[in-house]
């Protein structure tokens, strides 16, 4: 089997290809270094050259403080032109979305959710999707819409929170904290490998189908900390109201995995505190 992963210099994009390889699969990473996907015509030819059997669309922009920062960011991580790309022989595009592409709910959220997205990148994500779904089931494509909720692991960009909260119990540092409670469903990144393996590979999914992808559980921001603190057997200091917070944190923010579970046969396998003692131990 023949992959192309966009986003694959990425931080979930590294596991995906390491994965996919260890399995035996012939994979083409399309990163920044490979390829400009802010350039319809670069990506949709790198596309081609690739000869896919599946591609998972992981490129994800988050540029966004000139508006040419905002059309890449809005290229990038709606790639109108992917499926158009797609040589015959490629049937199936897995694409990672995010959580943000819905709106705030005090309850979990499943895959019925309304689309309200929080922010200028889950708003570029949500189109994304839509327009996947809508030009693959033009096409005849297998489209599988995979929204992760807080992946975390070990090769995160180092101001992501958990790298943050790592480095503090390394070097003595003090990690600030949002002035308001924020709570996450955070994901291990192998887990979510994992599930895009099972959509790609899962014959009988509904057309342009939609799974979220979290473990049920969800954690504040001080509770992490805290089992940092204790997997890693260090003290970590915060410092409560330090840091601004962003406007779509919220209180509640947990995923319903129900739908993953029954079509992929897909459980998260890592939790939160193993989770945080691989990553010390792979930092």
């Amino acid at each position: 089997m023949r992959a192309v992963v966009t986003g694959g210099g990425g931080f979930v994009g590294r596991h995906l290809v390491h994965r996919l390889r260890a399995d035996g699969w012939d994979v083409v990473p399309l990163g920044r270094e490979q390829v400009d996907l802010a350039d319809p015509a670069a990506g949709a030819a790198a596309v081609r050259a690739a000869d896919p059997d599946v591609v998972f669309s992981l490129a994800a922009g988050r540029a966004k403080a000139t508006p040419g920062e905002r059309a890449a960011t809005v290229t990038v991580n709606t790639s109108p032109w992917l499926v158009d790309a797609l040589p015959d022989r490629c049937r199936t595009v897995v694409r990672l979305g995010s959580s943000t592409e819905y709106a705030a709910s005090s309850v979990p959220l499943t895959e019925q959710a309304a689309l309200e997205p929080r922010g200028f990148f889950g708003a570029t994500k949500a189109a994304g999707s839509l327009l996947l779904q809508a030009a693959a089931a033009e096409r005849g494509v297998r489209a599988v819409v995979l929204r992760a909720f807080q992946v975390y692991g070990p090769g995160d960009h180092p101001t992501r929170l958990v790298p943050v909260v790592l480095e503090a119990a390394r070097t003595g540092g003090t990690v600030p904290l949002p002035p308001h409670l924020s709570r996450r469903d955070w994901v291990w990144v192998g887990d979510v490998v994992e599930a895009c393996l099972r959509a790609a590979l899962q014959e009988d999914l509904s057309p342009g189908v939609v799974l979220n992808i979290g473990t049920g559980v969800q954690t504040s921001t001080e509770e992490l900390v805290e089992t940092a603190a204790r997997v890693t057997g260090r003290p970590i200091a915060t410092t409560p109201g330090a840091h601004p917070g962003r406007h779509w944190d919220t209180a509640d923010w947990v995923c319903d995995p129900t739908a993953a579970r029954r079509l992929l046969g897909w459980t998260p396998t890592v939790d939160l505190a193993e989770g945080l003692a691989r990553t010390w131990a792979r930092s």
